[in-house]
């Protein structure tokens, strides 16, 4: 009987725990890392995991690099076998905490918050500080971000015959709503 009631109540919590978090399985990363006068090299990835947790202001989210979309397919190639190498490092992931989130505090207007945590990507793990806009939509809570980040920081070498064609610095543009 002990056994059964200490079941229920790790169901009936397991429930209560899943509930408090806000997912989304469509958050959308661009990234774009052009030099101007060059082609254009900027990709884009739809399928992007984002989980917020709205009681700790906990965030994660997870983008598998062979998502990424780019106009000009042999530019997908060379950034996932040469550049990302999506085979050995698969996906990129964050892990970080909104600071001072309210959840109750969100409106349909935008409000910026800081988020600061740690962006793991091509095997190298660094601590990333930006502020996020974030908003009440009609189906969940709204949230975009801009920031830059270097591919050297992250061991993305840029071979010397492309070098002046492509930034180190690549701009990063994070859209999702969880619901």
């Amino acid at each position: 009987m002990k056994k059964a009631i200490l079941i229920t109540m790790l169901y009936v919590y397991a429930i209560g725990l899943s509930q408090e978090k806000m997912i989304s399985k469509t958050g959308k990363i661009t990234f774009e890392a052009s030099v101007p006068s060059f082609e254009e090299v900027k990709a884009t990835n739809t399928n992007v995991t984002f989980v917020l947790n709205p009681a700790t202001g906990e965030i994660a989210s997870l983008a598998l690099m062979k998502g990424f979309r780019f106009k000009v397919a042999l530019m997908e190639e060379h950034f996932n076998e040469n550049y990302i190498e999506s085979d050995k490092y698969p996906k990129a992931t964050f892990k970080g905490k909104i600071e001072n989130f309210d959840s109750n505090s969100l409106t349909s207007g935008p409000k910026d918050f800081t988020i600061k945590g740690t962006l793991q990507l091509h095997g190298k793990s660094r601590e990333i500080s930006t502020t996020a806009r974030l908003s009440m939509s009609g189906s969940g809570i709204s949230i975009v971000s801009n920031f830059t980040v270097n591919a050297s920081d992250f061991n993305i070498e840029i071979p010397s015959l492309v070098k002046n064609k492509l930034s180190n610095k690549i701009n990063i543009l994070i859209v999702a709503v969880v619901k």
